[in-house]
């Protein structure tokens, strides 16, 4: 069971490191793409615009990414050494983790996850 444990956090970390990675990517051939068909003129600045398109993706990436890796370390403590020195570095790593992700959040949306949208404010 140990075993089996470790090797699905391993799985995790991996899936993590990889949509990080993977977003990066994207974003930036996204980005590259689009000063190729010479799209930075229009609206950069805007929240349609290349460059904040640029950062909402490679942050999502960057988020669920996070969310994979905050996974793997809740496995690995909760089965694999579930010691108290263990749960309280964990619980060190989530408030680190939950905290850049809030500060993503905000960085990409521009406001906390519990308001609401601009948008949705008019309806």
């Amino acid at each position: 069971m140990l075993n089996t444990a470790t090797i699905v956090a391993q799985w995790f970390e991996l899936a993590g490191i990889a949509a990080i990675i993977l977003g990066a990517v994207l974003a930036t051939v996204q980005f590259g793409l689009s000063l190729l068909r010479g799209q930075v003129q229009r609206g950069a600045e805007g929240r349609d615009g290349v460059l904040p398109a640029f950062r909402r993706t490679l942050g999502r990436s960057v988020l669920t990414g996070l969310e994979l890796l905050v996974a793997a370390d809740i496995i690995r403590t909760v089965a694999v050494e579930p010691t108290l020195n263990s749960v309280l570095v964990l619980g060190l790593i989530v408030i680190i983790r939950t905290f850049l992700s809030f500060s993503l959040e905000v960085e990409i949306d521009g406001r906390w996850p519990w308001q609401q949208r601009k948008d949705s404010a008019a309806d």
